[in-house]
């Protein structure tokens, strides 16, 4: 066998046929040299000759996935369908991840019109081929192919349901239309469904709800009614010579580089804390008291040492906050928007929404978020945490009891403000 190997590998072919014959008189189930002739048969356009030494030779091994894609092969070449179909189902029994066996598949479903499984080996060589690295110009040509037709029988499929459903979906009311078409969506693949990421304290089994319903909050109508005193004063704010804004990024020497880096002490990501941690800070209050005022009225958050935290968030032009979660879903983020210019966004999971001034919402930011400013002018957004709305008034005081208890003895346990709010 080795001499026959030597000999292919010189490029004498006929010897090397003479000596994986002389191997198989031998040994007539030998897998390699049965392989061996097989390859050398295909190269020679003998399809059937190679077909029936690839049979051999995945009989005498039947866990070597190799032989059964040559057998693939040859059957491709003599265009047996159903026979290419049964020799790609044996290499995929032997090794569900064989990148040529997914791409074979799913050209052959394709190729008979069989679309769902088309598009389902397709999904599967995107997801395995993706992983390759790096990939050879013929194989992202084939990726490319693969999300080209996943996208097709996606947005067919979604043309079918929004006929079937489209009537019944327009009568749900917003919160349900909203929570249905996140859930057709993730089933069709057009979104993911993210679960929350606590830096800290991670209460458990709260909904993992990206952007809270405005019920839970029927105080927001009058906040926002008073934006414009709120945004004048942070206008006043940004027009003084010493706004008081402070880097919101503000790293502990030593740490190596990540993705905050590039904000690490910049004002492009700039915030004025009226609290902080639970500590009001007086001189920023003062020098916007209407503001103040306004947010001493609201429920917000109240653990001493830990919440509320309350700023005025500036991102400066060109700006972009990195996707990052928070430090605990038992608290929610109010934005207040202020000031947003055009090309202004937000991203809490897979929901994107425009910042509108003078609309606020509120969301889980344990939940992946990302921010950006793609704009010429300041985004300016009030923000603040109030508590989770489905924790009750009895676990709320819980959790005063515990970080109290925990914090008195100083166990810095569960998470303080960290980055996170954009």
């Amino acid at each position: 066998m080795a001499e026959a190997v030597r000999a292919r590998s010189a490029g004498q072919e006929a010897l090397a046929e003479a000596r994986f014959r002389a191997v198989l008189a031998q040994d007539p189930d030998h897998a390699g040299a049965l392989n061996a002739l097989g390859v050398a048969c295909l190269a020679k356009g003998e399809a059937a000759e190679a077909a029936s030494l690839f049979e051999r030779a995945a009989a005498a091994d039947p866990g070597a996935a190799p032989l059964w894609i040559n057998l693939a092969k040859a059957q491709r070449m003599l265009g047996d369908d159903e026979a290419e179909r049964k020799a790609l189902k044996r290499t995929l029994d032997v090794d569900q991840r064989h990148l040529m066996a997914l791409i074979r598949m799913a050209e052959l479903h394709e190729r008979l019109g069989e679309s769902v499984d088309a598009g389902q080996r397709w999904s599967g060589v995107l997801a395995v081929g993706r992983l390759v690295d790096p990939r050879p110009p013929e194989l992202e040509a084939l990726l490319a192919h693969a999300a080209a037709f996943v996208s097709a029988q996606t947005g067919a499929i979604a043309d079918l349901l929004e006929k079937a459903l489209g009537d019944d979906i327009a009568k749900l009311g917003p919160r349900d239309r909203r929570r249905f078409t996140a859930c057709s969506d993730q089933m069709l693949g057009r979104r993911a469904i993210y679960a929350n990421v606590c830096a800290g304290v991670h209460y458990p089994f709260l909904p993992a709800d990206e952007f809270f319903d405005r019920e839970h909050f029927p105080w927001l109508a009058e906040l926002e009614a008073k934006t414009p005193i709120i945004r004048r004063e942070a206008e006043a704010l940004l027009a003084a010579g010493d706004s008081g804004l402070s880097p919101y990024v503000a790293m502990e020497s030593g740490l190596p580089e990540n993705k905050w880096t590039p904000l690490d002490h910049s004002l492009a990501w700039g915030a004025l804390h009226l609290w902080r941690e639970g500590v009001r800070n007086d001189e920023a209050c003062a020098r916007c008291p209407e503001t103040a005022a306004i947010v001493e009225a609201l429920p917000l958050a109240d653990v001493p040492g830990r919440m509320p935290t309350v700023f005025f968030s500036v991102l400066k032009p060109k700006t972009r906050i990195p996707p990052h979660t928070g430090v605990s879903n038992a608290r929610t983020i109010i934005h207040l928007p202020l000031i947003v210019p055009p090309g202004c966004g937000f991203r809490v999971g897979g929901e994107t929404r425009e910042w509108r001034e003078g609309e606020a919402f509120a969301f889980d930011d344990t939940i992946e978020h990302a921010a950006w400013n793609d704009s010429d002018e300041p985004r300016a957004v009030l923000i603040f945490d109030v508590w989770n709305p489905h924790l009750s008034d009895a676990e709320r005081d819980m959790l005063r009891k515990l970080f109290t208890t925990v914090d008195s003895n100083g166990w810095k346990a569960g998470g303080r403000e960290r980055v996170g709010e954009a």
